[in-house]
C-alpha cells in the first residue's frame, strides 16, 4: 500500500511538473494571450474619465432659524406655532420630490451637455442624470441627516451641484410654507376684521334701542310732569336711584333724558364703548403689515462643508491592473496548456 501511494505521488509531481514545462514551451503562446488582456485593462484605466463625488449633509434647522415663521402665531392667536421639525418635514419632502429633480435636471445637467447629447432619448439621460445625483438618509442612527451626493466627472461641479440642489429644494419649500403661513394670516385677519364690523353694527343698534327706550322714557316723565328726579331721603334713595332703569327709567326726570338722548344722537362713533375693540384693531393691524423675510428663514442646517473632491471614485486603477493581469495570465496559461496538450496528442498519433 505504501509503494502504491508512493507511486501515485510520485505520479502527481510529474504530472505538475509536464504542466509547468507544458507552459513553458507554450510562453509565446501565453505571452500572445495574456499581454492584450492586460493591454485592455490598461487602455480602460488610461482612457476612462474619472468621477469625482461631492457630498452635502443636512440636518433640522434651529428654533431660531425659523422664528419669521412665528410671527402671528402661537397661543391665544388661533394659529398653533411651526416647530422645527414641521418645517424640515416640508423641506424633506421638496428635497426628495420628482418636481425638484425634473426642475434640477432641466436647468443643470441639461446645459452641460453638448447638442449632440441632447437630441438622445430624454428618458436614458433622465435615468443618467438619476445616477448621478442621489438623495439619502445619511444613517439609521440618525434619521433626520439626510445626504445629498454628486458624482461628476467635474470635481468643482460635483460641488456646486449638491449646494445647488439643496439651496432649489429649500427654496420650493420655503415657497410652499410661506404661501401657506401668508394664507392662514390672512384668514385670520379676515375672520378679525369681520368681527370689528359686527361688534360695531351691535353697538349701533345697541345705541339706537337705548334712544328709543329712553324716548319712552321721556314720553312717560312728561306725561306726569317728572322734570327732576324725586328726592328719597334715607336708605330708599340709593335703592331708587340704582333702580332708575328699565321701567323706572322715566324717574330721571325730562332733563336728564333729553340730555342723555342728545348726547346719544350727537355721538360721533360707538368705538370707544365697543369691549376689547382697540385690542382687536391693534392685532388686526399687526397682521395686515406683517411681513415675512424669506432670508431670515432656515429651512435646513448644513453639516460640514462642501469643498470639491481631490481623488476620483472611479475608476479604481489599482483594482482593475491587478484583475486584468490575474485574467490575462489565467487565460494565457490555459491557452498554453491548451495547445502544448493538443500537440502532444497529435505527436502521438
Amino acid at each position: 500500500m505504501r509503494n502504491e501511494r508512493e507511486r501515485l505521488s510520485g505520479g502527481d509531481e510529474i504530472d505538475l511538473v509536464e504542466l509547468v514545462q507544458g507552459i513553458w514551451r507554450q510562453r509565446v503562446w501565453m505571452a500572445l494571450v495574456a499581454i492584450p488582456v492586460i493591454g485592455v485593462g490598461l487602455a480602460y484605466v488610461m482612457l476612462a474619465a474619472p468621477v469625482y463625488e461631492a457630498k452635502l449633509y443636512i440636518r433640522p434647522p434651529t428654533q431660531n432659524e425659523i422664528a419669521q415663521l412665528n410671527f402671528g402665531r402661537g397661543e391665544g392667536t388661533g394659529l398653533p406655532a411651526l416647530s422645527a421639525k414641521d418645517v424640515y418635514s416640508v423641506y424633506l419632502r421638496s428635497l426628495q420630490s420628482e418636481a425638484v429633480r425634473d426642475k434640477f435636471f432641466r436647468n443643470a445637467f441639461l446645459p452641460t451637455l453638448t447638442e449632440d447629447a441632447r437630441k438622445g432619448s430624454r428618458d436614458d439621460l433622465y435615468a443618467k442624470f438619476n445616477g448621478m445625483l442621489g438623495v439619502a438618509q445619511a444613517s439609521k442612527d440618525m434619521s433626520d441627516r439626510y445626504v445629498i451626493t454628486a458624482s461628476v466627472e467635474d470635481p468643482r461641479l460635483a460641488a456646486v451641484w449638491v449646494s445647488n440642489y439643496a439651496e432649489m429644494a429649500a427654496d420650493r419649500a420655503k415657497d410652499e410654507l410661506l404661501g401657506g403661513t401668508r394664507s392662514d394670516i390672512s384668514i385670520m385677519a379676515d375672520n378679525l376684521e369681520q368681527q370689528i364690523r359686527a361688534s360695531r353694527a351691535s353697538a349701533g343698534n345697541q345705541r339706537a334701542d337705548q334712544i328709543a327706550q329712553l324716548g319712552e322714557a321721556l314720553r312717560i316723565a312728561k306725561s306726569i310732569g317728572l322734570e327732576k328726579p324725586p328726592i328719597i331721603s334715607n336708605t330708599l334713595s340709593s335703592e331708587v336711584s340704582a333702580g332708575m332703569g328699565g321701567s323706572l327709567t322715566y324717574m330721571r326726570g325730562t332733563k336728564a333724558l333729553e340730555a342723555e338722548i342728545a348726547n346719544l344722537e350727537s355721538r360721533p362713533s360707538n368705538d370707544p364703548y365697543i369691549p376689547n375693540l382697540r385690542e382687536r384693531q391693534e392685532r388686526l393691524n399687526f397682521l395686515r403689515n406683517l411681513k415675512i423675510d424669506p432670508s431670515l428663514v432656515a429651512m435646513y442646517q448644513q453639516d460640514g462643508a462642501v469643498s470639491p473632491p481631490d481623488k476620483p471614485i472611479r475608476p479604481r486603477k489599482a483594482m482593475i491592473m491587478a484583475l486584468a493581469v490575474l485574467a490575462g495570465v489565467a487565460l494565457g496559461v490555459c491557452a498554453a496548456l491548451g495547445r502544448d496538450l493538443w500537440l502532444r496528442r497529435r505527436s502521438s498519433i
